[in-house]
Parts: structure tokens; sequence; C-alpha cells
């Protein structure tokens, strides 16, 4: 049954499972939180109270926010600051699991307030400045591909490339459900508002996360899918993200054959790697860990 957190501007939409320390899910741009549906139960059943969000203006949230950057924008500060506000509504410290947009959306808010934020997870996280790969793009189809149909979503505002992204490159390998899944995700993106919504989130960069990763105080763990065609060498772009974070404080991990959404390709895969990750930067009472 979701549930609604108020906020100033709106409302975030989100399902809570379990019960234990905090971790709040949050999903990237253009889906919505059913993108956790499989890694939610694993996490619930390690002894975690799992609140996974709908990003402002995605899914069941509300629509129309206004965003710091004063722009008819979704910029990853706009997310931070709602995941701080579901934080402070929940109760207590917790762990931000963010994935792509929302992978610097993590960095954001544990660098903005510390006292709620114990650890971060960011998957595929859209969290340092990119630039175009030329060389890339021309060796690898993969990265060529992805490219063209994420740059031409944006730029023709095109529902058909979006949905040729989700149902091929982005998803090497693909979950039982994906074509339910997808079916689900096409009939949101149609209601009045919604694509004008997700296309918002292509109105800013990472600018704003990558000057706020030397601040971050807390432990983070950076997940990447090794086939990802967003970035032309995903392991690279891992390895940036911890090494720009404060010594010490940054692991990376690749999932081999994860593209853009391994937490759904993946799920028992993923949830080995965060849940000791979860265990070690979190206190309360938890039940054992999962089997997978």
């Amino acid at each position: 049954m979701t549930e609604y957190v108020a906020l100033e501007h709106g409302r975030i939409a989100c399902d809570v499972t379990g019960d234990g320390p905090l971790v709040v899910l949050s999903h990237g741009m253009g889906t919505w939180r059913r993108d956790f549906r499989h890694l939610v139960a694993p996490l619930a059943a390690a002894g975690y109270r799992v609140v996974n969000v709908d990003m402002r203006g995605h899914g069941e949230s509300s629509p129309d926010w206004p965003s710091v950057t004063g722009k008819a924008a979704i910029s990853r500060t706009d997310v931070a600051l709602d995941l701080l506000g579901v934080i402070r509504h929940f109760g207590g410290r917790a762990v931000i699991v963010g994935h792509s947009l929302s992978g610097g959306s993590a960095t954001i808010a544990a660098a903005e307030a510390p006292e709620l934020v114990s650890a971060i997870i960011e998957i595929n996280p859209f969290t340092l400045n990119q630039s175009i790969d030329l060389g890339a793009m021309w060796r690898d189809r993969r990265h060529r591909r992805g490219m063209f149909e994420l740059v031409g979503t944006q730029l023709l505002k095109s529902p058909r490339l979006w949905f040729r992204y989700l149902d091929g490159v982005a998803y090497p390998t693909q979950p039982a459900d994906h074509s339910d899944y997808l079916t689900e995700l096409r009939a949101l993106l149609e209601r009045p508002g919604r694509w004008a919504e997700f296309m918002k989130t292509g109105k800013t960069t990472p600018a704003d996360a990558a000057a706020r990763l030397p601040e971050v105080q807390c432990p983070a763990l950076v997940i990447m899918g090794a086939q990802d065609p967003d970035y032309p060498r995903p392991e690279d772009e891992g390895r940036a993200i911890v090494a720009g974070l404060p010594a010490g404080l940054g692991q990376y991990a690749l999932i081999d054959q994860g593209g853009h959404y391994p937490h759904a390709q993946f799920p028992d895969r993923m949830a080995e790697l965060m849940i000791p990750f979860l265990h070690r930067h979190t206190t309360g009472k938890r039940a054992g860990s999962v089997s997978n």
C-alpha cells in the first residue's frame, strides 16, 4: 500500500517494508520505485526498514515542484533535499541507496546532513560531470547505442527511444517480469504531465554532486554494472567516484553482466554486496543475513 510523505512543496510516494535501521531507496530518472521491486524483500529480511520512494514528479509522487535551480528542472540537489525530508519523517539516521541520478543525490544528502545519513550506496551513479568520449563511441557499440538512445530521448522528447533503451541495451539480461514492468511504466509515463516531469531531469548536470564529494563524511559503496551502456568504462567511473571521496570512505564493486539496472537484473548478487555493508554501518536490531 502506498504511503505519502508530505513535504513543503508536494508529496513523496513510498512503500515501507520491514523493521530495523532505516534504508531509503531512490530510483533514477524516467522510471519509478518498482525498479527496486526484487531488492526490497532481501533487505527487509536482513533486518532493515526499507522505504522505497518515488522521485518527485515520478511514479505516484506529486508533480510541479519548484527547483533550487530556479528552472523547470529536477536536479540532484532537489532530490537530495526530498530524501532528507523523507528521513526526517521516518526518524533516525538512514542509509541512502541511490541509483543513477539519485546516486548523485545520495552524495549531496550525505554532505548536506551528515547527522541524518549513516552511509550511502550509489548504483551506476551520475555523480561526476560527464564528457563525450568519441573514441569509445566509435569502438564500443554498446556505449554508442546507449548514448544515441539516451541523448535522443531528451533532445527529441521521444518515448520510443526511451523504451528502446529500457528494453535493450540497458538490460544485457532481463528479469522474468521485465515486459510487465515496462507495461506498467509506460502507463505511468502516459499520464498527463508525467513525461514532462521526466524531461526535467535532463535540465541539469551532475556538477552539484561532484562538488559535494569531498564533503561526504560517511562510508560509501559504489556499485557499477560492468556492461552499463551509459559509461564508456563503468569500472573507471566507479573508481573515479571513490577517488573523489575523502580517503578511506569509499569502496567499489563491479557486477559482471550488469547493465544500468543491476538491482533488477541480479537482486541476489546485489544483496550479497549491500547487506554486509549495511550491517557494518548501521546500528540496531537486525535479523540474520539473507540467504541466496
